[in-house]
This record gives C-alpha cells, structure tokens and sequence, in this order.
C-alpha cells in the first residue's frame, strides 16, 4: 500500500510540476508587456523599467520561473491590476461560489445516473433501455453553454419558473461556508435556502446534463458486464431473490468503477465552470478568469490555470487512493 501511495503522489507532483511550467509560459507568451498594463497606457519608460525591475521580469527565465513557484506556494499567487488587490483574495472570494455551483451540479449528475440506470436495469425493459441509451447519446454531445442559454430562455424567459441571469442571488446574513444553500440551512432560514437553491438550480442542470449523459452510458456499461459474470449465476441458482441479487451484489459491483469518472467530472466542475458562469453572472471563478482575460489581467488567468490544475490532479489522487483502498487488485497492479 505504501509503494501505491509513493507512486500516486510521486505522479501528481509531476503533473503539478508541468502545471507550473504552462502558467508560467502562459504569461510570458502574450504579446503585451505585463509592465506596461500595470503602469497604464501614459506612463513613461521609467515607470515601466522600474516596474519590470519590481515583477523580476528583467531576470533570467529560469530564476523567474523559480521564483514564480516558490511564490505561488508561499501563497503570493500575483496582484491584479484591474482588480487593485492580490489574486489570491480574488480567488477566496470567489471559489465558494464555483465550489457551491459543482457540488450541486455533480449531484444532479450522480444521483440522476444512479437513479436511472437502476430503475431500467431492475425493470429489463427493452423500450427504457433504448430510451435511456439514446438520451445519454445526445446529452454528452450538447455544449454546457448551449443548454445554459436554452434553459435561460425556456424556463425564465417564456415559463419564468427560475429567476434570471442574476448571480446567486441575496446573501445570508451570517455567511458561514461561503455556499449560501448551507449557511441559509445553519440559520435555520427556509425560505432562503429556496431562494438560493431556485437561482443555483439553471447552471447547475446546465452543467450536469452532459455528466449525466456520460454516468449514465457508464453504469450501464457496467452493469451488463457484472450481470454476465459467473457468480451472478451461481447466486440465481442458489435461489437468491432476483431483488437481493440486483442491489447487493450486481449494483455494488457496477458502482466500483465509476469512482474514477466521478472524480474526474468533479474535479472538473469544481476547476470551473467559464462560460456557463459567465451566462448565468455567477460570481465564482469561471467569470472571474473571463474578466482576467477581457482585461488582459493576466495574473489571474495564470493563477486559474494552477488552480484548476491543482484541483484535477488532487480530486484525482483521492480517488486514486480510494480506489486502491476498496480494490485490492488496483494496488497489486
């Protein structure tokens, strides 16, 4: 088990490590001088030399590159000029908002695939299965943001059952979690966590539909491979009951696989959502590195690509982990 951890952990500082290296290269491939969009469209060469002096951008590639990690890691992740304040409280602003939105929209994916896949594989009906294997066809294949600016104009536009693109709506009044669906519960506030789970509940369907799709087509997957397994025969010859078959051996058993793409869609979403934040004025992250790049406040977008990756490659690990935790084989391969 410890040579299985050492070589998860030894795999992710490596992806960490060319992580670093494309957020590095990143802002040092635009075109635009970084010293000059901080110093201002009139500000004269000694300004900006005293500037460039200032960001270390007058050094050596590789003593810049040094010294943007051992920042970044010591927790100064640059300042944003546009914003006028570091990048790292830009970020811990905003990722309870994205983190709130992926919980959720995973959740949605999740249970909506378990639910499905359960309930045609019990019922064996052929005409569901079909149904269910076309949905999750065309539900992988639709972009995120087109079904954000569908849902928008069906559901608030014409039905107005959902508020529009208004970001998260009020907030609490005692902020907690960040995630205003929690801190509205803490407070024992029902009717405001309806008001924010009403605004959180577009993006994330937006965002799941495409998860749920791919869940979906995976579990049932799975499932036809375990049900064609040898023990699943033994079990009906011993006259277990078809019920007990279903969800105590075959479903446990489908379910073990689908940790990794679970993580990985998790991962993912809580990386950041772009555009179906940015439709949604969703003040997380997404929206935050959209106005970084409009901006040319680049700092934030070479923080995002770290972050993003940081959080891919440990949602990834955990999974790793657990996966080898619960399935012995995965450790002795």
């Amino acid at each position: 088990m410890i040579n299985f951890l050492l070589g998860r952990i030894g795999s992710a500082l490596i992806t960490v490590f060319g992580a670093s290296i494309l957020a590095f290269v990143v802002l040092r491939a635009v075109p635009t001088n970084p010293a000059r969009l901080i110093a201002g469209p009139f500000a004269n060469d000694e300004v900006i030399a005293a500037i460039t002096t200032q960001l270390g951008l007058n050094k050596p590639l590789v003593v810049q590159y040094f010294d943007y990690v051992v920042s970044f890691f010591s927790g100064d992740w640059g300042f944003s000029y546009s914003a006028g304040q570091p990048v790292l409280s830009q970020i811990v602003q905003r990722l309870p908002a994205s983190a709130e939105l992926a919980l959720y929209a995973f959740a949605f994916a999740f249970v909506g695939a378990v639910l499905l896949t359960v309930l045609v594989s019990f019922l064996k009906s052929k005409w569901l299965d079909g149904l269910l294997r076309l949905f999750s066809f065309i539900s992988v294949g639709i972009p995120p943001f087109w079904l954000a600016l569908l849902f928008l104009m069906v559901f608030f536009e014409q039905l107005g059952w959902f508020p529009g693109p208004v970001g998260r709506g009020p907030a609490p009044a005692d902020i907690r979690t960040g995630f205003y669906t929690f801190d509205y519960l803490l407070a024992g506030n029902l009717t405001g966590f309806s008001t924010a789970f009403h605004h959180l509940a577009l993006p994330a369907l937006a965002l799941a539909l495409g998860p749920l799709g791919y869940l979906v087509r995976l579990l049932r997957a799975n499932l036809l491979d375990v049900v064609s397994e040898p023990f699943v025969t033994v079990l009906h010859a011993k006259g277990v009951a078809p019920i007990s078959t279903h969800f105590q051996h075959i479903l446990p058993n489908a379910f073990l696989p689908t940790l990794t793409a679970g993580g990985l869609i998790l991962a993912q979403l809580l990386g950041g959502s772009v555009l179906v934040e940015r439709i949604f004025v969703w003040p997380g992250i997404g929206t935050l590195v959209i106005d970084g790049i409009l901006r040319q406040d680049y700092a934030v977008v070479q923080a995002f690509i770290m972050l993003s990756a940081i959080i891919y490659i440990g949602v990834n690990l955990l999974v790793d982990i657990l996966y080898g935790y619960v399935d012995p084989r995965v450790r002795r391969s």
